[in-house]
């Protein structure tokens, strides 16, 4: 298990978002899916899934301290994961994200 975890972690979708919270900021080119998908969901068929495109939304546990060029978005389900990753200088995600709640659109890609 702790391997699959290691591979789910190494998970990323390339993303559209808005910040659920206060601020209500919409950062890429918005959202066109109606309807979200689980986190847990996604993950627990990672292979199957890859290449689809999805709107997730979880609770922002971790940001890139050097660049913002990524983030962590929380699971429904407890110690589960995923990153949303940008090309660098296309969005900086600001450390004060974390904590909040995000919504995200995009494609899920494998790490190598």
């Amino acid at each position: 298990m702790r391997t699959l975890l290691v591979l789910v972690v190494s998970m990323f979708i390339t993303f559209q978002f808005s910040f659920a919270g206060d601020e209500g900021k919409i950062y890429g080119k918005g959202i066109s899916l109606k309807d979200t998908t689980k986190i847990s969901d996604i993950l627990a068929k990672a292979d199957e899934n890859i290449g689809k495109t999805f709107l997730v939304e979880g609770r922002i546990v971790d940001v890139c301290k050097k660049r913002g060029c990524w983030m962590e978005l929380a699971s429904d389900k407890e110690f589960e994961s995923i990153r949303v990753k940008v090309n660098d200088g296309e969005i900086v995600f600001p450390l004060s994200a974390k904590g909040k709640l995000a919504k995200v659109e995009g494609v899920l890609e494998k790490l190598e």
